[in-house]
């Protein structure tokens, strides 16, 4: 059975994160993709220029309108931008079954902010806890817990923990922004720690790589019902999807992976 998988996120007009690359990353992976549009950017590779937020009622409106018609076997979370917002889909979610993949969403690759400063707590109280999965880079997993980066592996440890304290059920922390040779990401449930490697890639078109895991992982936890296993595969596939980019020629800033890499053989 194909999982029907529901992005809930910002857009971006550039196609290469947001929505445009959950719908890529969730079709790739398997699922039907669906989306619910918390706000609209003025993006391109080389950076956020504005957005602006849905209302808060016609975010819930879209989201109920999905879920008395249509069965959703997963949700991804990403870019809210206000608390409102988040009040907004943590209340609409509260009895929903389906899993949750929570992306938080803090600032875009050229530094802009998408979640306002004070929003940070809305995520951090209402929705970090409803979430299956959570999956923060170093900065925003530093935002959510009011602490320093994560420097080193102890550092990411540390934090997972802190972060598995605020009650989500997993925690997935990218290790990107870490100046190794490998991507050290760490898995992190009460059940079970690994360490998930890949080689770093020496590319600029990185843009919307945590968008495209996040829904690669929501729509593999669909197939798998199995958190690492999810993370891993999600992983596989957005290494995949950075080492073919070069495939691609978008844009003179931060280019997008190739989410459809598979279908270039």
């Amino acid at each position: 059975m194909i999982p029907n998988i529901l992005s809930i996120a910002g857009s971006d007009p550039s196609g290469g994160a947001g929505i445009q690359a959950d719908l890529k990353a969730i079709s790739a992976n398997g699922g039907y993709a669906m989306a619910v549009i918390a706000a609209m950017t003025a993006q391109n590779t080389q950076g956020v220029s504005g957005w602006v937020p849905t209302e808060p009622d016609f975010i819930i409106a879209q989201i109920e309108a999905i879920l008395a018609d249509i069965r959703v076997d997963a949700i991804k979370i990403g870019m809210l931008g206000t608390s409102k917002a988040v009040e907004a889909v943590g209340h609409v979610l509260a009895d929903c079954p389906a899993p949750i993949v929570l992306d938080p969403v803090m600032v875009a690759k050229g530094g802009s902010r998408l979640l306002n400063k004070e929003a940070v707590e809305a995520v951090r109280t209402i929705l970090v806890p409803m979430a299956t999965l959570i999956t923060p880079n170093l900065p925003e997993a530093a935002d959510l817990l009011g602490a320093m980066e994560a420097r080193n592996a102890q550092d990411m440890q540390d934090q997972a923990e802190a972060l598995i304290a605020l009650g989500p059920k997993a925690v997935y922390l990218k290790g990107g922004h870490l100046s190794d040779e490998d991507s050290p990401d760490l898995f992190l449930s009460t059940a079970q720690s690994e360490w998930i490697n890949a080689p770093r890639i020496e590319t600029k078109n990185t843009h919307g790589t945590g968008c495209s895991l996040s829904s690669a992982l929501a729509t593999q936890l669909a197939l798998t019902g199995d958190g690492l296993a999810a993370a891993k595969a999600a992983k596989r596939y957005i290494s995949h999807a950075i080492q073919a980019s070069a495939n691609l020629n978008v844009g003179s800033g931060h280019g997008p992976t190739d989410h459809f890499f598979m279908l270039r053989n």
